[in-house]
């Protein structure tokens, strides 16, 4: 059966995986007990490698909002925003986001893969460069082949390396779109967006920056990595996602061109997807209000993804280069990994392991996320967790 001969190299992945008898990929939660908590395989575990930077999953007003739209306006759309499917809830919400943005207009699409796939395809087409970023997210990758522009590559958060393909570009770079994340999702290191704003201005390109995993965790009022740098007039284009600080499903962009508006005229994945239920555009407007109203969770998830990357630092481990909400422990080999993966399950513990090609050394990683829902006493037992275990392996 030749058309699955391409998935392979996927089975003898999957094989490999079987006969470790570990299987990180299918983990099911039995049930969910709060945003930091649930069961898996019987066992009450500790969730640190879910995105939920803000813990707002159970928040009473997200949940009570969306409840209220289920009641009033049913489950679904059934259509696309250009057909059936925009409703006041998405016009607002997108008016909500401008206002949070201080910028002249936002999309709202229908998951944050989408809100990539979008936006770049509608921006960047045949005759156009894109310049990104190696360690960029797959969706970004996806929406520049998509597109069809041409696509270089620099190096991860090398400005010189960029400014040097730039140069490269001559009067092209009027045609050219950067793009970079705010906060690494792998490795959970930012990008130098200062200074890439910089060289950004020096050739008159654009930039577009994906602040998925640095909305509400970055900046004095959490509109991410660009407000920190101080650089948001600079940015033309911000892409971010509801399923991290927002604990819902979507996606938006924001920018101060007045063509943005243009994009829901010229973006398949716009167009041609159904839009976002009422209850999920609900709950993430009253998430966002939740997340300005409410600095304070900023602080305790800062508090404790410091404290997660100062322990596994003591105890020797090999981390990202920077404290982040995003705490990824690089290990040696794969039977390393899945040792330890194995063992903090056993532990009570959940954390997310990514191994090789998908990783951006080639090293197999644990990635841990922090929470503002996680409780001082959480934190510490994760940490005891990565102890015990460490003293296991060296003592074997």
């Amino acid at each position: 059966m030749a058309i699955f001969d391409k998935f392979q190299h996927i089975v003898e992945a999957l094989q490999e995986l079987a006969e470790s008898g570990v299987d990180t990929i299918n983990v099911v939660m039995e049930q969910i007990i709060s945003p930091t908590e649930a069961m898996i395989n019987g066992r009450h575990t500790i969730l640190a490698g879910t995105n939920n930077y803000l813990g707002l999953t159970f928040d009473p007003d997200c949940i009570d909002a969306a409840c209220k739209a289920v009641h009033d306006q049913g489950t679904g759309t059934t259509g696309s925003r250009m057909a059936n499917g925009t409703y006041a809830g998405h016009v607002a919400l997108e008016n909500d986001l401008a206002d949070f943005f201080g910028c002249r207009g936002t999309i709202v699409f229908s998951t944050g893969y989408v809100a990539n796939l979008g936006v770049l395809a509608a921006l960047a087409g045949p005759e156009d460069v894109i310049l990104l970023d190696a360690d960029c997210h797959a969706s970004i990758y996806d929406g520049c082949r998509l597109g069809g522009a041409d696509v270089i590559r620099f190096r991860h958060n090398d400005v010189n390396d960029l400014e040097k393909r730039l140069k490269r570009l001559g009067e092209r770079t009027e045609n050219a779109l950067i793009l970079v994340e705010g906060i690494y999702s792998m490795l959970g290191d930012r990008a130098p967006l200062a200074d890439i704003a910089a060289v950004k201005n020096k050739y008159g390109a654009y930039l577009l920056v994906d602040e998925a995993h640095s909305v509400g965790v970055l900046g004095e009022n959490g509109r991410g990595l660009a407000e920190e740098a101080g650089v948001e007039d600079s940015v033309d284009f911000i892409v971010g996602t509801f399923s991290k600080s927002l604990g819902s499903i979507g996606g938006y962009c924001a920018s101060n061109h007045p063509e943005l508006e243009l994009i829901r005229y010229a973006s398949r994945p716009y167009i041609f997807t159904a839009s976002p239920s009422p209850s999920i555009i609900a709950s993430t407007r009253a998430a966002l209000a939740a997340m300005r109203a409410r600095p304070e969770l900023r602080q305790r998830l800062w508090d404790n993804a410091r404290r997660l990357y100062q322990g596994l630092q003591e105890m020797g481990f090999v981390l990202g280069p920077e404290p982040s909400p995003i705490v990824a422990i690089r290990l040696g080999n794969k039977a390393e990994a899945l040792s330890l993966w194995t063992g903090l399950l056993e532990h009570g513990v959940y954390v997310n392991m990514v191994l090789p090609p998908a990783t951006p050394d080639n090293f197999p990683l644990l990635r841990c996320s922090m929470s503002a829902g996680h409780s001082s006493e959480q934190v510490e037992h994760i940490c005891e967790a990565f102890d015990s275990l460490r003293k296991v392996a060296q003592a074997s």
